[in-house]
């Protein structure tokens, strides 16, 4: 046999090879959604079956199961949207890694679920519908079903096309929508439905201000400095000592409240103490940390870095502490109205309601959460580590300022319109720079206004997507509450 016959058989088996490898490959990839979708399921007919071994000879075990199917579902579907606000910015500013990012999100959500999540939450979301109002425990636990299903079908939407929603938002309109069509539209208390309306605006527009703000003052102070390693020395223990103060008046009103009980004057007073101590043995560290840096805007991402991380840690456990009601609060009214056979506007939540809660924003977070968190943390803008400390000093600021002042945030809206602030601020100041450089420069080397327009710092499509996306979540998830509770009145 010749070489060249020898040879042609190698490279026919090579190329062979390969085609199988892109079998391989794209097998995995067609497998790799499939695989997740498995678990889900498997996770959901988990929690069923554990609400019945845990409830045991309940009236309405049915309805048990299929709620706790359901809360399954959607503490899933919070896990794959919501979570991805609060790593979004520290993966995108490289801070940490995808795997990294979603192991401390899955430790610290499920640790403020279970440790901080509260024993008692509202039966009927935000009081935005009466409980009298309702005729029986039977029509309520319906109305419950369809508001926690319509919310959960809705937030799996809104991930599939990649837009965070508010799953919070979400709730209150299939809470609406069920109600209406259970109770009549005089059952719904419009004045709190017209301030959730509100928060809307209010959440994005006071996080992308607050952390506009923040990315101004560290310009200002440390960036455009001549000596920005002696600047930062300066500020960078002054900015790490309030946002320790944020995040310990953030953690006391919105995580410790439930175990503790906190006014906001209370939790200021601990978030100074906490800031004060925590700048002040910072001063040291990032004395020694900062020596040996060029003087390079490089240099000070590192000492960005560390806050980020654990700035990231403390908005999921805040997050796991508030959010998990969402997935648990309507099956834990519905555990109520079945065992008690009344309807009440405030239940306890039995424990093993919570783990499920708990478990589900886990593995939703890690089955589906990249998607999420990779549109939170670079499609929308460029983000370092200095752009997305911002972004989440933000984020505790707003709620105690929203707290203060009495309103309804969310905290999906706060943490996005943090990352908007932050991308328009950034085209507002290359703005601002060019027309300077213009008026040095000669007309020839000015960039030309199409090309000034070619260069913006956010994706508008992801804008519209995302603003339309929020627009319509209580419509919506209203919309189809109420066509599911009407199905399931006319098939009974």
């Amino acid at each position: 046999m010749s070489d060249s016959f020898k040879d042609r058989q190698w490279k026919t088996l090579d190329k062979d090879l390969k085609r199988l490898s892109q079998v391989g490959t794209a097998a995995q990839s067609v497998s790799r959604p499939l695989v997740g979708v498995g678990i889900s399921l498997a996770f959901i007919i988990a929690a069923a079956l554990a609400a019945a071994l845990v409830t045991g000879n309940t009236p309405g075990l049915l309805f048990v199961m299929a709620a706790a199917a359901f809360g399954a579902y959607m503490a899933l579907n919070i896990g794959a949207n919501d979570v991805a606000n609060n790593m979004g910015p520290a993966v995108g500013a490289n801070a940490l890694s995808m795997a990294g990012a979603i192991a401390i999100a899955a430790i610290c959500e499920s640790a403020g679920a279970l440790i901080a999540g509260g024993d008692v939450v509202s039966t009927i979301s935000k009081g935005i519908i009466a409980p009298e109002s309702v005729a029986d425990s039977a029509t309520f636990t319906w109305a419950m079903m369809a508001a926690l299903l319509a919310a959960a079908v809705w937030v799996n939407i809104a991930t599939w096309i990649g837009a965070p929603v508010s799953t919070t938002h979400s709730v209150v309109g299939g809470v609406l929508g069920a109600g209406v069509a259970a109770a009549g539209i005089t059952a719904v208390d419009w004045p709190t439905m017209g301030g959730i309306a509100a928060s809307w605006v209010i959440s994005p527009f006071l996080g992308g201000v607050i952390a506009a703000g923040m990315l101004a003052f560290i310009k200002w102070k440390v960036v455009y400095r001549d000596d920005k390693i002696a600047a930062a020395r300066v500020w960078v223990p002054v900015l790490i000592g309030v946002m320790s103060a944020a995040f310990a008046t953030y953690l006391a009103m919105k995580g410790l409240k439930h175990l503790f009980d906190i006014g906001l004057g209370h939790a200021v007073l601990i978030g100074v103490l906490v800031g004060v101590l925590a700048g002040l043995v910072s001063v040291p560290l990032i004395r020694r940390q900062s020596e040996g840096l060029e003087n390079r805007n490089r240099s000070l991402k590192v000492m960005f870095t560390g806050p980020l991380v654990i700035s990231a840690g403390l908005l999921s456990f805040a997050h796991g502490a508030n959010d998990v009601a969402n997935a648990v609060g309507p099956l834990a009214a519905i555990v109520h109205a079945q065992q008690d056979g009344e309807v009440a506007g405030q239940v306890a939540i039995p424990v093993w309601v919570m783990v499920i809660g708990a478990f589900g924003i886990s593995f939703g977070l890690m089955l589906f959460g990249p998607k999420l968190i990779r549109m939170v943390g670079s499609q929308i803008t460029k983000l370092n580590p200095v752009r997305a400390y911002c972004v989440a000093l933000s984020a505790a600021l707003t709620v105690i300022v929203a707290s203060w002042l009495g309103l309804p945030v969310s905290s999906t809206h706060i943490a996005v319109g943090g990352v908007f602030g932050v991308g328009f601020f950034r085209e507002w100041d290359a703005e601002r720079r060019w027309r300077r450089m213009d008026q040095t420069l000669p007309q020839a080397k000015r960039l030309a206004p199409e090309e000034r327009r070619r260069r913006k710092l956010v994706r508008r499509s992801h804008f519209m997507t995302i603003v339309a996306a929020w627009g319509i979540t209580v419509p919506a998830t209203a919309l189809l509450s109420g066509g599911l509770f009407a199905a399931i009145m006319a098939l009974k």
